[in-house]
């Protein structure tokens, strides 16, 4: 019976963290700031709570949280690359709607299939060369075969982009050995500070005064609870639940992404670009999948 109350908590956690990963874009579109300082103040805020979080952890455990020094370096590459992926996605979601957006970034998972054989050295079967083609297929259905605009364009390619970085994040941290996923995910937000804050000061500086009432409602919802709060609920509920179970779960994110998208925001989508987005969810599902058996 605990057992079984743990799974369905985990399971809760897992739903409740993917439905919120699924609303940032609603939120980014009505913070007035660059891409690049809402990145930077996300990793800010969430760092701050992270960095409460394991400090009492500390207090419990009495033990040293500080990550091996031969995981550190990757840490921070992997850190670098999560800042700059946030500011790639925050600026797809300017140039086109956010469910194309969200759509274009899910090509990683696929990304990460092709790319690890060369890191690696991992066999890659038909079935995930037939999904990286099906998802390839979705990509060039999801930009409406030059039905869209160049506007649109720029944003799908700036979320294309944002999952190739994404998918080194993954490929970096897979290099790692056994840790606390919570401070591995506060070293790299204190990376994506690093980085993240020169580069804000040499291309236009920090612009807090112009953000409004509700400009800072999202934003501070960005920074502690779609990343600090939920990403310990979610890798805290990863814990207690299978990986299939885990990848289900985890398309909840672009499928509210899409409703947000059309019924709140009240952007277009069309047919084609619906039939897009199936393959490349589709394709990245059962990829997953096929790695579980």
């Amino acid at each position: 019976m605990i057992h079984t109350d743990r799974k369905n908590r985990a399971r809760i956690g897992m739903v409740a963290s993917m439905t919120v990963f699924g609303s940032i874009g609603l939120l980014v579109r009505n913070i007035p700031l660059p891409s690049a300082e809402i990145a930077l103040y996300r990793a800010v805020l969430a760092l701050l709570l992270l960095g409460g979080v394991l400090l009492r952890k500390r207090q419990k455990t009495h033990q040293s949280l500080i990550p091996p020094k031969r995981d550190l370096l990757l840490l921070f590459a992997s850190g670098a690359a999560m800042g700059f992926n946030w500011i790639l996605l925050f600026e797809a979601y300017r140039y086109t709607t956010v469910s194309t957006a969200t759509l274009s970034y899910y090509f990683a998972p696929v990304l990460v299939t092709v790319i690890s054989p060369l890191l690696f050295r991992e066999r890659l079967n038909a079935r995930q060369i037939v999904c990286f083609v099906v998802s390839t297929v979705g990509v060039v259905l999801l930009t409406g075969i030059s039905a869209v605009s160049q506007r649109e364009l720029l944003g799908i390619a700036l979320g294309l982009s944002a999952a190739c970085l994404y998918a080194s994040v993954v490929l970096i941290n897979k290099g790692l050995g056994e840790g606390d996923p919570i401070v591995r995910t506060a070293v790299q937000f204190f990376s994506a500070i690093i980085v993240l804050t020169p580069y804000v000061l040499l291309t236009g500086g920090m612009s807090l005064s112009g953000v409004t009432g509700i400009g800072w409602i999202c934003l501070l919802c960005v920074g502690l609870l779609h990343t600090g709060v939920t990403y310990c609920v979610y890798f805290s509920s990863l814990r207690g639940i299978s990986g299939q179970e885990a990848a289900i779960l985890s398309y909840i994110d672009p499928l509210v992404a899409v409703l947000l998208s059309v019924f709140v925001l009240g952007e277009a989508i069309s047919l084609l670009q619906i039939v897009g987005g199936i393959l490349i969810l589709g394709a990245s599902a059962v990829n997953e999948f096929s790695h579980d058996k």
